[in-house]
Formats: C-alpha cells, structure tokens, sequence
C-alpha cells in the first residue's frame, strides 16, 4: 500500500451524531461505534444501508434542486420566504446525508446529474404555473418522500431497531420535516393548481421512478 493509501486508510470521519472508526474497505458487513451515544453498530446489515443512504442522498439532492427552481421563479413574490425556509431544511437534509456518504464509503447514484436537471426544470416548471402550482409540486413530492421514509423506518424496525437507533433517529427527524412541508403547501392553495389530481399523479410517477432507479444505480 502506498503511503498515501495507508494515511487514507487511518483516517477518521466525523458526523454530526460523532466520530467513527474507519470502516473496512470490503465485506458486506461494518461495524461502527457512534462515540456519542456510546452505541456501537456491529454487523450492520450493509447491503440495506448503502441503499438507503444512496437514495436518501438522491432524493434530498433532488428536493434542493426542485426548491432551487421555484425559487428562481417565486423567490422575489410573497410565497418566496415560504419557500425560502422549506429549502434551508433540504439543505440541512442534504449536508447530513453527505456526511453519511462518507462515513459509510457510498457512493451516489451516477444519475445524479440527471436530478439536477429534471429537479431544477420540476421546481421552475412548476412554479410557472403560479404559487398554486408550486405548492402542488411541494404536496406531491413531499407526500412521496415520507412515505419513502416510513418504507424504511419500518425495513430497520423489523431487522433491529437498537442497532440501527440513530439512523431511524435521522429518518424519523427528516420524515417529520418532509411531512410539515406537505401541510405547509396544502395551507398555500396547492390543491387550486390548475389540473390538481393530475399533476399530483405524474408527480408521485415520476418520484416512484427516480427511487427505483436511484436505489439501484
């Protein structure tokens, strides 16, 4: 191993829950100890968390990108502060499934690309339609994202919910916050955008597909 490769593999990550042990580079199984908590996840079922993660980061990556084009089309009427602060949450979102991509060696979906172009044109397009429409694009994503989440709350409950304790903590914490985005635009006229059922419907297609795909890819 050269000596750059043996410093790399003495390095320490840090998340925000605390610090970790450098995890293996092979095996389909990690350990890792959470030193705030004093937990330690041994044999962590690796194969679930590396989806987990990598579609999580996807998926936030992609919320920022939508609010991103609303904003360029709302950020300067009455409803850009509204949107303004859902964003700032995405981001925190974003930064922490960031840190977990790192500490737990993932990599990002190679159609991330992709979601910065569809999410961006989903946000702006959208929001041409009026607050409305935006709001309605807010409810339908947000809607899928905690369903997506509960998806996974319950995958880790069911496998172990004391290994997996601060992970579910994170999802559970996020799933709130997505949720409150969901009420927040229903409470801004979402359900009066022109066509409502409708663009909801290929709205929540089109999130089903994105987590297929970025699950797997």
């Amino acid at each position: 191993m050269s000596c750059a490769g043996a410093a790399a593999a003495r390095s320490l990550w840090r998340l925000r829950a605390g610090t970790l042990r450098p995890l293996p580079a092979y095996g389909r199984r990690i350990s890792v100890r959470f030193y705030s908590s004093g937990m330690t996840l041994d044999n962590i079922n690796w194969a679930a968390v590396d989806r987990i993660i990598r579609v999580d980061h996807a998926g936030e990556y992609g919320a920022n990108r939508i609010y991103a084009g609303q904003m360029a089309v709302l950020g300067r009427t009455s409803v850009g502060p509204v949107i303004q602060k859902m964003w700032d949450q995405e981001k925190d979102h974003l930064k922490k499934f960031n840190e977990l991509m790192v500490a737990f060696r993932v990599r990002p979906t190679i159609l991330m690309p992709f979601w910065n172009v569809v999410g961006f044109a989903l946000g702006a397009g959208t929001a041409l339609l009026g607050k409305e429409g935006a709001m309605a694009c807010t409810v339908a994503v947000e809607e899928s994202i905690a369903h997506h989440y509960n998806n996974q709350i319950r995958t880790l409950m069911e496998e172990d919910p004391e290994k997996y304790e601060e992970l579910l903590q994170v999802i559970r914490k996020f799933r709130d916050e997505e949720l409150e985005h969901h009420d927040i635009g229903l409470e801004h006229d979402a359900q009066l955008a022109p066509a409502y059922a409708v663009l909801k419907s290929v709205i929540q297609a089109g999130c089903r597909v994105a987590i297929y795909l970025s699950e797997r890819f």
